[in-house]
């Protein structure tokens, strides 16, 4: 009898204890998250409300030129966005920056990647120098090359013609206005020089994580080098050119910087964001200015959502 009693106890315990642990474990996850809380709110407060209140802006009809003509005024404005000749053509020369200024940087920036895979001695000197151009201000690179290299008086480039010139013995060098003769082209070299390390950094990242025992094994069976970045190394990248392309893709469309600083948004280098700008601070419609930002966000999240697709596949490739 005390036998059976203290085998119906002893069964007994586990069971209280399981019923202790459920509420424990529910509560587990909303204590791991409640610190996270405040940020959170934060983040909500400082970067969606004012998005918020930039979609409700776009839908009113808002001119400070006009203080007793306002109201609400539908899609007129994205009407008016979408059928305007100047919003068209700033929307083809974004294209045309952003995908020159990828193109050139994820090459530029894959070539140096593979330079700093290899050993050499002052690796690390040369790697923290490339990587300084994408550390310096956006503006005071784009002060940097419209005075220190563009300027067609004392500028690094037309001085260095003068003295390429005077090594032929002529004192005729050209010396060219490159903001004025060549605008947009200015802008993207600029560019190029401060997003080609971002693109470095990513590259070399995916080449640091490849299985060196495929390559090793490939080297012994006589591949060439060609044949070992053509097979290996190169499919092995494919998911980080795609980020690093994606990632630049989104901050290019987005960059004000250097098309305010070199050519005020004249001679055909408007851009999106430049556009927005000028229909704000210089036409005064903030219902306008409001409806292009909000067309200008849309396509920034159409490129995001390809990149956070591309780093989900990365982070499980990863875990496998």
């Amino acid at each position: 009898m005390t036998t059976t009693h203290s085998l119906t106890r002893g069964a007994q315990v586990p069971q209280v204890a399981r019923q202790a642990a459920v509420p424990r474990r529910s509560r587990g996850p909303w204590a791991r998250r409640a610190p996270l809380l405040p940020a959170l709110v934060f983040m909500i407060v400082v970067t969606q409300l004012p998005f918020v209140g930039t979609v409700v802006i776009s839908f009113m009809r808002w001119n400070a030129l006009s203080p007793g003509n306002r109201g609400f005024a539908g899609l007129r404005n994205y009407q008016e966005a979408v059928t305007d000749p100047q919003l068209r053509s700033s929307l083809l020369t974004t294209v045309a920056l952003t995908a020159t200024v990828v193109l050139v940087s994820l090459s530029l920036g894959l070539g140096l990647a593979l330079l700093l895979d290899r050993k050499f001695r002052g690796r690390s000197i040369v790697r923290t120098m490339l990587i300084t151009p994408f550390l310096v201000v956006p503006v005071a690179s784009a002060l940097l090359w419209k005075h220190a290299l563009y300027n067609a008086t004392y500028g690094l480039i037309n001085g260095a013609l003068t003295w390429v010139w005077s090594l032929f013995g002529s004192h005729n060098a050209p010396q060219p206005d490159w903001l004025s003769s060549l605008p947009l082209m200015s802008v993207e070299a600029s560019l190029v020089w401060q997003w080609t390390p971002f693109m470095m950094l990513i590259l070399l990242a995916g080449l640091q994580s490849r299985p060196m025992d495929a390559v090793e094994a490939a080297r012994v069976d006589g591949a060439s080098t060609w044949q070992v970045f053509r097979y290996l190394t190169f499919p092995h990248l494919r998911r980080y050119l795609e980020l690093a392309s994606l990632l630049g893709t989104i901050y290019v469309v987005q960059n004000f910087d250097a098309v305010f600083t070199l050519t005020g948004g004249g001679l055909g280098t408007t851009n999106l964001p430049y556009t927005v700008y000028e229909t704000f601070y210089q036409a005064h419609d903030y219902g306008q200015a409001s409806a292009e930002g909000v067309i200008v966000v849309l396509c920034s999240l159409l490129v995001a959502t390809f990149a956070l697709r591309t780093v989900s596949s990365l982070l499980r490739e990863e875990t496998r």
